[in-house]
């Protein structure tokens, strides 16, 4: 596994430094710590530059001598760029499985303003993509057990990241909780309230609200089985829950406690992003926790080829 970890100067890297030597990972693993310098916000200057790199190069260098003394393979890299930009243009170009980039929590106007690093790491990063919280990490100087939410919706992507969490190892004692949100059918008059309005049958109704719980339950039991078969036994949800997934999968996460979110992304991009919405975008950007959302690289490559 090919690990590519983002920081910077701030105190919120080293929450992402930390949880990534806290935890497991697949035999093998080759961890990159990334720093990214954006000169042209520099002053002009060749002592300016180079004070600049060689400051970057020893701080990589230490932080990557943390995730040596757990046990990872490392390497380093200081990459020339706007890190909104640069941190998925190296995991692209290093081929990484997975991006590990924390979240400096701004929100409302200062994100519209200032943009998000974290956010645009993972609507451009070509691999899955972890988004490191402080919670996550408080939770774990208490216990080196996590509370995994996988959250699931039977689709192929969602499976993608039900394989995912099989195959990885997770500290001892972890509970992997499964959660797939029934939609709420509601008659199309009431959603949208322009044009002729129409009001299916009550009995229309119910047989869509069926299916919908159908296929919930199926995607919940696909996913048992493949966990199963990894050695995994996957804590049910005490009831199939019923509305917006996007609320649904926050809310349950809060109120469980869980340490981190996984979730599948469907790859919405461009316009079929602003009409649909991505839940995995929106529950990376909201959640209380770390939140992992789980792309497979080949299915990307073959859609940037198209």
């Amino acid at each position: 596994m090919k690990l590519l970890v983002a920081i910077d100067p701030s105190p919120v890297s080293g929450t992402v430094v930390n949880e990534v030597a806290s935890r497991p990972w697949p035999s093998g693993t080759l961890a990159c710590v990334l720093h990214v310098i954006d000169f042209a916000q520099l002053p002009n200057g060749p002592d300016v530059t180079q004070a600049v790199q060689q400051s970057a190069d020893l701080f990589v260098k230490a932080e990557a001598a943390k995730l040596d003394n757990a046990g990872l393979r490392t390497t380093t890299s200081v990459f020339k760029g706007h890190p909104r930009l640069a941190i998925a243009e190296y995991a692209k170009e290093w081929r990484a499985d997975l991006v590990v980039v924390g979240s400096h929590g701004a929100s409302g106007l200062a994100r519209f303003l200032l943009g998000s690093v974290a956010q645009e790491t993972l609507r451009r990063s070509p691999c899955s993509v972890e988004i490191v919280r402080r919670a996550a990490q408080e939770s774990a100087t208490i216990s080196t057990k996590m509370k995994i939410l996988l959250a699931i919706d039977g689709s192929e992507s969602s499976m993608v990241a039900v394989r995912s969490v099989a195959g990885r190892p997770w500290p001892s004692g972890s509970q992997i909780r499964l959660i797939s949100v029934v939609p709420l059918i509601a008659p199309l008059g009431e959603t949208i309230p322009i044009g002729p309005v129409y009001y299916p049958p009550s009995e229309v109704l119910e047989e869509l609200q069926r299916e919908a719980r159908n296929r919930a339950e199926e995607a919940v039991a696909r996913a048992h089985q493949t966990l199963s078969k990894a050695g995994i036994r996957p804590v049910k949800a005490e009831s199939m829950p019923i509305g917006d997934a996007r609320a649904v999968i926050l809310d349950e996460a809060k109120s469980w406690g869980a340490d981190l979110i996984v979730v599948g992304s469907h790859g919405y991009l461009g316009i079929d992003r602003l009409m649909l919405g991505s839940v995995s975008e929106a529950v990376a950007m909201h959640a209380h926790c770390s939140v992992e959302v789980i792309r497979e690289p080949r299915l990307t490559a073959s859609k940037e080829s198209s």
